[in-house]
């Protein structure tokens, strides 16, 4: 199976802001500027699915209008009572708490990571295509990384969860090629 995995473009949210599940706007001039740089790239015409947020949708939308299916299941993971909070204002022991357990605590009260890489294995195990674009989250894209080589779901959760974030906004990722 092949995967082009696209990162959404940059919201329009404040530096340091915990967003996560939040259905935050995307600035037109920047998702005009991520089309464009796709456009560039060499991405095959396939089935598109897309996070239902309208950072990914809008974007998935412009590069396949009308094929595209959203699927809640590649949201970003729901950060709770986090949500739309500055990383600066939550207490530094509720981070220590989920350092200290990646996989079962829920940060803001929420999902887990474990409940998060539930639900993109659920969309990884229903996905019928030889190949697919998925437009997403990075935390969707570490886990598909993750997942995409039989990693057990435990262990593929947790490598995606201490994987340092280096994925830019509007960035492909290709699995599988």
């Amino acid at each position: 199976m092949t995967l082009y995995l696209v990162r959404h473009p940059r919201p329009d949210v404040a530096p340091g802001l915990c967003y996560g599940a939040s259905d935050v706007p995307v600035p037109d001039a920047e998702l005009a500027r991520v089309h464009a740089a796709l456009a560039k790239q060499d991405i095959p015409h396939l089935p598109v699915y897309a996070s239902p947020l309208q950072r990914c949708a809008l974007l998935a939308e412009r590069l396949a209008p009308g094929r595209v299916t959203l699927d809640a299941r590649l949201a970003e993971m729901d950060f709770g009572a986090w949500e739309l909070r500055p990383w600066s204002a939550i207490p530094r022991s509720d981070v220590d708490a989920w350092a200290a357990d990646l996989l079962h605590y829920r940060p803001g009260g929420a999902e887990n990571v474990l409940d998060v890489a539930r639900r993109v294995q659920s969309f990884v195990d229903d996905l019928r295509q030889p190949s697919a674009l998925i437009v997403c989250h990075a935390g969707t894209i570490r886990l598909l990384t993750a997942l995409h080589d039989g990693t057990p779901l435990e262990q593929a959760a947790l490598q995606a969860a201490q994987t340092p974030h280096r994925i830019d906004y509007g960035q492909l990722v290709v699995l599988g090629v």
